[in-house]
């Protein structure tokens, strides 16, 4: 194996048995499955345990993964299913972990806004208005701006179509600005 070998490939020489390769995996994707559910989750306790339920989940279900699709999307919805679960349980949805450095210049227009400007103050704000999205919502966003994933992926993730990502990631931003003015 090398560095250079896609997550596709590996999955499927750990189908072919070659299981010792799952770790190589779980080192590609860890820290952005943390990432990701700190979007969703406030205790570290959690994010530790539930990102270890998905590995877990993803290791006793990779007979069913196909190899001729890209195991990035397939991960994430594991992930996003047993964090959005886990929520259900608590009976919550969100938290007040977004990064609004990320999202502010997006909400107020400019995609080059310095983040040495953003005030402390501003920060909490976003932070609120993020929270008051719809979770349908606040998961575009999230998938999108914080995880880098395309509307494609999003789709996969979601199991959406395309464009009722694109829809929700409009009309979330919509909102958001509606909401920042």
């Amino acid at each position: 194996m090398t560095d250079s070998d896609t997550d596709e490939v590996i999955t499927r020489r750990i189908l072919d048995g070659d299981i010792e390769l799952f770790g190589e995996l779980i080192s590609r994707y860890e820290a952005k499955l943390k990432r990701y559910a700190r979007k969703f989750l406030s205790r570290p306790d959690d994010i530790e345990d539930l990102v270890q339920d998905v590995f877990i989940k993803a290791y006793t279900n990779i007979q069913s993964f196909d190899v001729t699709l890209r195991f990035s999307p397939w991960i994430y919805r594991i992930a996003h299913n047993t964090f959005v679960n886990e929520l259900k349980r608590k009976g919550k949805y969100g938290s007040s972990f977004f990064d609004s450095e990320t999202i502010l210049p997006f909400i107020q227009g400019d995609e080059t806004a310095d983040k040495e400007t953003l005030s402390d103050e501003r920060k909490v704000e976003v932070e609120a208005l993020l929270e008051t999205l719809s979770p349908k919502y606040r998961e575009v966003i999230v998938l999108h701006y914080f995880e880098d994933l395309s509307y494609l992926e999003i789709s996969d993730v979601l199991q959406i179509s395309v464009s009722a990502v694109g829809v929700r990631i409009t009309r979330a931003r919509e909102q958001l600005k509606k909401q920042y003015k």
